[in-house]
Protein backbone atom coordinates (compact mmCIF):
# COMPACT_ATOMS: atom_id res chain seq x y z
CA UNK A 1 0.00 0.00 0.00
CA UNK A 2 1.42 3.79 -0.68
CA UNK A 3 1.83 5.90 1.95
CA UNK A 4 0.59 9.44 2.16
CA UNK A 5 3.68 10.77 0.89
CA UNK A 6 7.70 9.98 0.02
CA UNK A 7 10.11 12.09 1.44
CA UNK A 8 12.20 13.70 -1.96
CA UNK A 9 14.92 15.13 -1.61
CA UNK A 10 14.41 18.63 -3.55
CA UNK A 11 17.78 19.88 -3.38
CA UNK A 12 19.19 16.61 -5.28
CA UNK A 13 16.74 17.72 -7.99
CA UNK A 14 18.02 20.73 -8.45
CA UNK A 15 21.71 20.15 -8.08
CA UNK A 16 21.31 17.20 -10.63
CA UNK A 17 19.77 19.09 -12.57
CA UNK A 18 22.39 22.28 -12.59
CA UNK A 19 24.92 19.21 -13.47
CA UNK A 20 23.33 17.98 -16.02
CA UNK A 21 23.23 21.29 -17.59
CA UNK A 22 26.57 21.60 -17.33
CA UNK A 23 27.40 18.67 -19.31
CA UNK A 24 27.02 19.38 -23.29
CA UNK A 25 24.86 16.41 -24.82
CA UNK A 26 23.50 17.66 -28.16
CA UNK A 27 21.90 14.83 -30.03
CA UNK A 28 24.87 12.68 -31.35
CA UNK A 29 27.29 14.14 -28.34
CA UNK A 30 26.11 12.27 -25.36
CA UNK A 31 28.91 10.38 -24.25
CA UNK A 32 29.40 12.41 -20.91
CA UNK A 33 25.74 12.80 -20.24
CA UNK A 34 25.09 9.33 -20.25
CA UNK A 35 28.14 8.37 -18.44
CA UNK A 36 27.11 10.77 -15.93
CA UNK A 37 23.79 9.79 -15.58
CA UNK A 38 25.54 5.88 -14.95
CA UNK A 39 27.41 7.18 -12.39
CA UNK A 40 24.51 8.63 -10.70
CA UNK A 41 22.63 5.21 -10.76
CA UNK A 42 25.92 3.07 -9.53
CA UNK A 43 25.77 5.63 -6.79
CA UNK A 44 21.85 4.45 -5.82
CA UNK A 45 22.96 1.26 -6.03
CA UNK A 46 20.81 0.84 -9.03
CA UNK A 47 21.86 -1.65 -11.79
CA UNK A 48 21.85 -0.51 -15.49
CA UNK A 49 22.39 -1.76 -18.66
CA UNK A 50 23.37 0.62 -21.77
CA UNK A 51 23.03 0.10 -25.46
CA UNK A 52 25.88 0.72 -27.79
CA UNK A 53 25.13 4.15 -28.40
CA UNK A 54 24.93 5.27 -24.87
CA UNK A 55 20.83 4.96 -24.08
CA UNK A 56 20.25 3.13 -20.17
CA UNK A 57 18.15 0.46 -19.36
CA UNK A 58 18.33 0.80 -14.77
CA UNK A 59 16.15 -1.31 -12.77
CA UNK A 60 14.53 -1.41 -9.74
CA UNK A 61 13.51 -4.61 -8.66
CA UNK A 62 9.68 -5.73 -7.80
CA UNK A 63 7.94 -7.70 -5.39
CA UNK A 64 7.01 -9.39 -9.53
CA UNK A 65 8.86 -9.12 -12.39
CA UNK A 66 6.12 -8.84 -14.51
CA UNK A 67 4.14 -6.59 -16.22
CA UNK A 68 7.16 -4.43 -15.84
CA UNK A 69 6.74 -0.54 -16.67
CA UNK A 70 9.16 2.08 -17.92
CA UNK A 71 9.92 5.26 -17.27
CA UNK A 72 11.54 7.63 -19.69
CA UNK A 73 13.06 10.58 -20.23
CA UNK A 74 16.17 12.02 -22.83
CA UNK A 75 19.20 12.75 -22.04
CA UNK A 76 20.05 14.89 -25.51
CA UNK A 77 19.41 18.14 -26.20
CA UNK A 78 19.01 20.78 -29.36
CA UNK A 79 22.26 21.74 -30.45
CA UNK A 80 23.92 23.02 -34.01
CA UNK A 81 26.26 21.34 -36.47
CA UNK A 82 28.51 23.00 -39.07
CA UNK A 83 27.36 22.96 -42.75
CA UNK A 84 29.59 25.44 -44.31
CA UNK A 85 33.86 26.62 -43.95
CA UNK A 86 32.87 30.39 -44.95
CA UNK A 87 35.44 32.27 -47.29
CA UNK A 88 34.99 35.16 -44.94
CA UNK A 89 36.17 33.52 -41.99
CA UNK A 90 32.66 32.92 -40.39
CA UNK A 91 30.22 29.49 -39.80
CA UNK A 92 27.41 28.27 -41.52
CA UNK A 93 25.42 26.13 -39.34
CA UNK A 94 22.13 23.92 -39.67
CA UNK A 95 20.11 22.72 -36.47
CA UNK A 96 20.13 19.73 -34.77
CA UNK A 97 16.49 18.97 -33.69
CA UNK A 98 13.86 21.41 -34.75
CA UNK A 99 14.31 25.18 -33.25
CA UNK A 100 13.93 28.14 -34.98
CA UNK A 101 17.65 30.93 -35.70
CA UNK A 102 15.73 33.43 -33.61
CA UNK A 103 16.43 31.86 -30.49
CA UNK A 104 20.32 30.82 -31.79
CA UNK A 105 21.03 34.72 -32.58
CA UNK A 106 23.13 36.20 -30.03
CA UNK A 107 23.60 32.39 -28.25
CA UNK A 108 27.38 32.11 -27.05
CA UNK A 109 28.14 27.90 -28.05
CA UNK A 110 31.21 25.82 -28.03
CA UNK A 111 32.37 23.56 -31.29
CA UNK A 112 33.27 20.63 -30.57
CA UNK A 113 36.22 19.96 -33.31
CA UNK A 114 38.17 16.73 -34.19
CA UNK A 115 41.04 18.24 -31.91
CA UNK A 116 39.24 20.43 -29.35
CA UNK A 117 37.31 23.07 -28.87
CA UNK A 118 36.45 26.20 -29.78
CA UNK A 119 34.20 29.03 -28.01
CA UNK A 120 32.04 30.97 -30.60
CA UNK A 121 28.92 33.61 -30.99
CA UNK A 122 26.09 32.94 -32.96
CA UNK A 123 25.29 36.19 -35.13
CA UNK A 124 22.80 37.53 -37.92
CA UNK A 125 24.30 37.86 -41.29
CA UNK A 126 23.70 41.25 -40.49
CA UNK A 127 24.42 42.23 -37.13
CA UNK A 128 26.09 45.98 -36.43
CA UNK A 129 23.33 48.85 -36.76
CA UNK A 130 26.64 51.03 -37.70
CA UNK A 131 27.21 49.32 -40.48
CA UNK A 132 24.00 47.84 -41.62
CA UNK A 133 21.48 50.41 -40.61
CA UNK A 134 17.37 49.57 -40.73
CA UNK A 135 18.65 46.62 -42.88
CA UNK A 136 19.43 44.35 -38.88
CA UNK A 137 15.75 44.91 -38.49
CA UNK A 138 14.32 43.92 -41.36
CA UNK A 139 16.57 40.69 -42.85
CA UNK A 140 14.68 37.23 -42.95
CA UNK A 141 15.09 34.87 -40.01
CA UNK A 142 16.00 31.53 -40.57
CA UNK A 143 19.39 29.51 -40.22
CA UNK A 144 20.23 30.65 -43.89
CA UNK A 145 20.68 33.91 -42.46
CA UNK A 146 22.68 33.21 -39.13
CA UNK A 147 26.52 31.90 -38.35
CA UNK A 148 28.90 31.26 -36.25
CA UNK A 149 32.00 33.94 -35.22
CA UNK A 150 34.44 31.54 -33.68
CA UNK A 151 37.54 33.43 -31.08
CA UNK A 152 40.19 32.95 -33.30
CA UNK A 153 41.89 34.94 -35.82
CA UNK A 154 40.09 33.93 -38.88
CA UNK A 155 39.27 36.07 -42.09
CA UNK A 156 39.38 33.34 -44.45
CA UNK A 157 38.05 29.93 -44.67
CA UNK A 158 41.66 28.25 -44.46
CA UNK A 159 42.60 30.26 -41.19
CA UNK A 160 38.88 28.44 -40.04
CA UNK A 161 40.64 25.38 -41.50
CA UNK A 162 43.95 25.91 -39.84
CA UNK A 163 42.19 26.51 -36.49
CA UNK A 164 40.53 22.85 -36.66
CA UNK A 165 37.66 23.60 -37.54
CA UNK A 166 35.69 20.73 -40.20
CA UNK A 167 31.99 20.62 -41.65
CA UNK A 168 30.10 18.65 -39.63
CA UNK A 169 31.52 19.73 -36.26
CA UNK A 170 28.97 19.72 -33.24
CA UNK A 171 27.76 22.57 -31.14
CA UNK A 172 26.39 23.29 -27.96
CA UNK A 173 24.33 26.55 -27.03
CA UNK A 174 25.34 27.87 -23.67
CA UNK A 175 22.16 27.10 -20.92
CA UNK A 176 22.88 29.79 -19.03
CA UNK A 177 20.74 28.59 -16.23
CA UNK A 178 19.13 31.00 -13.35
CA UNK A 179 17.06 29.75 -10.33
CA UNK A 180 15.45 32.92 -9.14
CA UNK A 181 14.67 32.67 -5.61
CA UNK A 182 11.22 33.14 -5.93
CA UNK A 183 11.66 29.21 -7.38
CA UNK A 184 11.41 30.34 -11.55
CA UNK A 185 13.93 28.41 -13.12
CA UNK A 186 14.96 29.51 -16.49
CA UNK A 187 17.58 27.88 -18.78
CA UNK A 188 18.11 26.25 -22.67
CA UNK A 189 17.78 22.42 -22.40
CA UNK A 190 14.93 22.76 -19.29
CA UNK A 191 13.64 19.78 -22.18
CA UNK A 192 14.42 17.34 -20.71
CA UNK A 193 17.28 17.65 -18.08
CA UNK A 194 14.75 19.02 -15.79
CA UNK A 195 12.72 15.85 -16.09
CA UNK A 196 16.11 12.71 -15.92
CA UNK A 197 16.31 15.16 -12.55
CA UNK A 198 13.07 14.45 -11.46
CA UNK A 199 13.22 10.63 -12.56
CA UNK A 200 16.62 10.47 -10.50
CA UNK A 201 14.90 11.69 -7.80
CA UNK A 202 12.73 9.57 -7.65
CA UNK A 203 14.51 6.89 -8.00
CA UNK A 204 16.79 8.13 -4.93
CA UNK A 205 13.50 8.09 -2.90
CA UNK A 206 12.55 4.50 -3.83
CA UNK A 207 16.40 3.45 -2.60
CA UNK A 208 16.89 5.71 -0.14
CA UNK A 209 13.15 4.68 1.68
CA UNK A 210 13.91 0.76 0.69
CA UNK A 211 10.58 0.66 -0.88
CA UNK A 212 9.76 -2.46 -3.35
CA UNK A 213 7.55 -1.38 -5.96
CA UNK A 214 4.58 -3.97 -7.29
CA UNK A 215 6.21 -4.44 -10.39
CA UNK A 216 9.63 -4.40 -11.81
CA UNK A 217 10.46 -0.74 -12.87
CA UNK A 218 12.87 -0.03 -15.67
CA UNK A 219 14.28 4.06 -15.53
CA UNK A 220 14.86 4.55 -19.29
CA UNK A 221 17.34 7.47 -20.15
CA UNK A 222 17.60 7.85 -24.15
CA UNK A 223 19.96 9.71 -25.81
CA UNK A 224 17.69 10.76 -29.74
CA UNK A 225 14.43 11.88 -28.53
CA UNK A 226 14.93 15.48 -30.06
CA UNK A 227 15.27 13.88 -33.76
CA UNK A 228 12.26 11.59 -33.46
CA UNK A 229 13.76 7.90 -32.44
CA UNK A 230 14.03 8.44 -28.49
CA UNK A 231 12.60 5.27 -26.90
CA UNK A 232 12.73 2.84 -29.96
CA UNK A 233 15.67 1.00 -28.19
CA UNK A 234 16.16 -0.39 -24.72
CA UNK A 235 13.11 -1.67 -24.60
CA UNK A 236 11.71 -5.56 -24.10
CA UNK A 237 9.04 -7.75 -23.89
CA UNK A 238 8.01 -7.19 -20.29
CA UNK A 239 7.48 -3.91 -20.89
CA UNK A 240 3.78 -3.41 -20.33
CA UNK A 241 3.43 0.44 -19.51
CA UNK A 242 5.92 3.07 -20.52
CA UNK A 243 5.21 6.73 -18.84
CA UNK A 244 7.56 9.58 -20.44
CA UNK A 245 8.50 12.40 -18.90
CA UNK A 246 8.86 15.08 -20.69
CA UNK A 247 8.43 19.31 -21.09
CA UNK A 248 4.43 20.53 -21.25
CA UNK A 249 3.95 23.85 -22.94
CA UNK A 250 2.47 26.68 -21.45
CA UNK A 251 1.16 29.14 -24.43
CA UNK A 252 -2.29 30.88 -25.42
CA UNK A 253 -4.64 27.77 -26.55
CA UNK A 254 -2.99 25.32 -23.79
CA UNK A 255 -4.00 24.72 -20.41
CA UNK A 256 -0.24 24.11 -19.12
CA UNK A 257 0.81 25.91 -16.16
CA UNK A 258 4.18 26.67 -15.20
CA UNK A 259 3.24 25.51 -11.41
CA UNK A 260 1.68 21.70 -12.18
CA UNK A 261 2.55 18.87 -13.45
CA UNK A 262 0.69 18.25 -17.02
CA UNK A 263 -0.83 14.89 -17.52
CA UNK A 264 -0.78 15.26 -21.71
CA UNK A 265 -4.49 13.43 -23.42
CA UNK A 266 -2.85 13.13 -26.98
CA UNK A 267 -0.23 14.48 -28.85
CA UNK A 268 0.46 14.76 -32.49
CA UNK A 269 0.88 10.93 -32.81
CA UNK A 270 -2.69 10.22 -31.90
CA UNK A 271 -4.09 9.86 -27.98
CA UNK A 272 -2.28 8.34 -24.70
CA UNK A 273 -3.49 5.40 -23.36
CA UNK A 274 -7.19 5.59 -22.24
CA UNK A 275 -6.60 3.32 -18.22
CA UNK A 276 -3.17 4.53 -18.15
CA UNK A 277 -4.09 8.03 -18.28
CA UNK A 278 -6.70 7.78 -16.31
CA UNK A 279 -4.79 6.24 -13.28
CA UNK A 280 -2.05 8.58 -13.65
CA UNK A 281 -5.16 11.34 -13.22
CA UNK A 282 -6.53 9.48 -10.30
CA UNK A 283 -3.08 9.29 -8.56
CA UNK A 284 -2.87 12.81 -8.85
CA UNK A 285 -6.07 13.95 -7.31
CA UNK A 286 -6.01 11.29 -4.60
CA UNK A 287 -2.55 12.28 -3.29
CA UNK A 288 -3.58 16.13 -4.01
CA UNK A 289 -0.66 16.49 -7.17
CA UNK A 290 -1.16 19.96 -8.76
CA UNK A 291 -1.81 18.62 -12.46
CA UNK A 292 -3.65 20.29 -15.57
CA UNK A 293 -4.57 17.84 -18.85
CA UNK A 294 -4.01 19.37 -22.37
CA UNK A 295 -3.33 18.41 -25.52
CA UNK A 296 -0.37 19.03 -27.66
CA UNK A 297 -0.76 19.55 -31.58
CA UNK A 298 2.87 20.18 -32.70
CA UNK A 299 4.56 17.92 -30.07
CA UNK A 300 5.85 13.97 -30.23
CA UNK A 301 7.81 12.19 -27.47
CA UNK A 302 9.71 9.12 -26.73
CA UNK A 303 6.07 7.72 -26.38
CA UNK A 304 5.37 7.89 -30.19
CA UNK A 305 9.10 6.67 -31.10
CA UNK A 306 8.30 3.47 -28.90
CA UNK A 307 4.92 2.45 -30.50
CA UNK A 308 6.14 3.16 -34.38
CA UNK A 309 8.94 0.82 -33.54
CA UNK A 310 6.58 -1.99 -33.10
CA UNK A 311 6.12 -2.30 -28.99
CA UNK A 312 2.53 -3.19 -28.01
CA UNK A 313 2.85 -1.53 -24.64
CA UNK A 314 0.64 1.32 -22.90
CA UNK A 315 2.03 4.89 -23.36
CA UNK A 316 1.09 7.75 -21.04
CA UNK A 317 3.48 11.70 -21.29
CA UNK A 318 3.46 13.87 -18.19
CA UNK A 319 5.09 16.87 -18.21
CA UNK A 320 6.97 20.11 -16.21
CA UNK A 321 4.78 23.54 -17.35
CA UNK A 322 7.28 25.60 -18.88
CA UNK A 323 7.11 28.49 -20.50
CA UNK A 324 9.16 29.27 -24.37
CA UNK A 325 10.22 25.18 -25.23
CA UNK A 326 13.22 25.28 -27.33
CA UNK A 327 14.27 28.64 -26.71
CA UNK A 328 15.11 29.85 -23.19
CA UNK A 329 12.82 27.53 -20.86
CA UNK A 330 11.02 28.42 -17.70
CA UNK A 331 9.47 26.70 -15.08
CA UNK A 332 8.83 26.74 -11.96
CA UNK A 333 10.66 24.54 -8.29
CA UNK A 334 6.32 23.30 -7.93
CA UNK A 335 6.28 22.24 -11.41
CA UNK A 336 9.18 19.72 -10.93
CA UNK A 337 8.09 19.16 -7.45
CA UNK A 338 4.62 18.14 -8.73
CA UNK A 339 6.31 15.59 -11.81
CA UNK A 340 8.48 14.29 -9.13
CA UNK A 341 5.56 12.95 -6.82
CA UNK A 342 3.63 11.99 -9.49
CA UNK A 343 6.12 9.92 -11.07
CA UNK A 344 7.18 8.35 -7.30
CA UNK A 345 3.56 7.34 -7.06
CA UNK A 346 3.61 6.37 -9.92
CA UNK A 347 6.36 4.25 -9.72
CA UNK A 348 5.28 2.39 -6.54
CA UNK A 349 1.55 1.95 -7.75
CA UNK A 350 -0.15 -0.79 -9.18
CA UNK A 351 -0.08 -2.06 -12.80
CA UNK A 352 -2.97 -1.02 -15.02
CA UNK A 353 -4.06 -4.28 -15.63
CA UNK A 354 -2.39 -7.57 -14.38
CA UNK A 355 -3.33 -9.48 -17.37
CA UNK A 356 -0.65 -7.04 -19.45
CA UNK A 357 1.90 -9.23 -17.78
CA UNK A 358 1.37 -11.48 -21.17
CA UNK A 359 1.41 -9.90 -24.61
CA UNK A 360 -1.72 -12.48 -25.98
CA UNK A 361 -4.37 -13.23 -24.00
CA UNK A 362 -7.69 -14.53 -23.87
CA UNK A 363 -10.51 -11.57 -22.80
CA UNK A 364 -10.50 -12.08 -19.34
CA UNK A 365 -8.98 -9.95 -17.39
CA UNK A 366 -9.50 -7.23 -20.62
CA UNK A 367 -9.87 -3.85 -19.50
CA UNK A 368 -13.29 -1.80 -19.90
CA UNK A 369 -14.09 1.70 -21.00
CA UNK A 370 -17.69 1.17 -21.51
CA UNK A 371 -20.00 -0.88 -20.61
CA UNK A 372 -23.02 -1.85 -22.99
CA UNK A 373 -25.36 -0.88 -20.44
CA UNK A 374 -24.08 2.55 -20.40
CA UNK A 375 -23.82 3.05 -24.26
CA UNK A 376 -26.11 5.58 -25.61
CA UNK A 377 -27.50 5.18 -29.32
CA UNK A 378 -28.07 9.13 -30.18
CA UNK A 379 -29.48 8.85 -33.22
CA UNK A 380 -33.55 8.51 -33.86
CA UNK A 381 -34.05 5.27 -36.22
CA UNK A 382 -35.10 7.30 -39.81
CA UNK A 383 -38.53 6.55 -40.54
CA UNK A 384 -39.95 4.38 -43.60
CA UNK A 385 -40.83 6.88 -46.50
CA UNK A 386 -43.76 4.22 -47.45
CA UNK A 387 -45.22 4.55 -43.89
CA UNK A 388 -45.82 8.86 -44.50
CA UNK A 389 -45.98 9.20 -48.11
CA UNK A 390 -48.82 8.26 -50.02
CA UNK A 391 -48.80 7.79 -53.76
CA UNK A 392 -49.05 10.58 -56.47
CA UNK A 393 -51.60 9.20 -59.01
CA UNK A 394 -50.92 12.01 -61.61
CA UNK A 395 -47.14 10.86 -61.29
CA UNK A 396 -46.44 8.73 -64.41
CA UNK A 397 -45.08 6.17 -64.75
CA UNK A 398 -41.42 5.68 -66.94
CA UNK A 399 -42.30 5.59 -70.79
CA UNK A 400 -41.74 2.28 -72.27
CA UNK A 401 -38.82 2.45 -74.92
Amino acid sequence: MAQKDYPLDYDYLEETLLQLLAIPSPVGYTDAVARYTAGQLEAMGIPYEMTRRGAIRATLKGEQPRPARAIVAHLDTLGAMVREIKPSGRLGIVPIGHWSSRFAEGGRLTVFTDKGQVRGTCLPLKTSGHAFGPEIDTQPSSWDHVEVRVDVPARTAMDLEAAGLRVGDTMAFDPQPEICPNGYIVSRYLDDKAAVAALLTACKAVQDGKLVPPVDVHPLFTITEEVGSGASAALHGDIAEMLSLDIAIAAPGQNTDEHAVTICMQDMSGPFDYHLTRKLIGIAEKYNISHRRDVFRFYRSDSAAAVEAGNDIRTALIGFGADASHAYERTHRRALAALTRLTTYYLMSKPVARRDERMLGSLDGFTEQLSPEDMIVPSNPLPTPGDFMSPDPKAGGNEPD
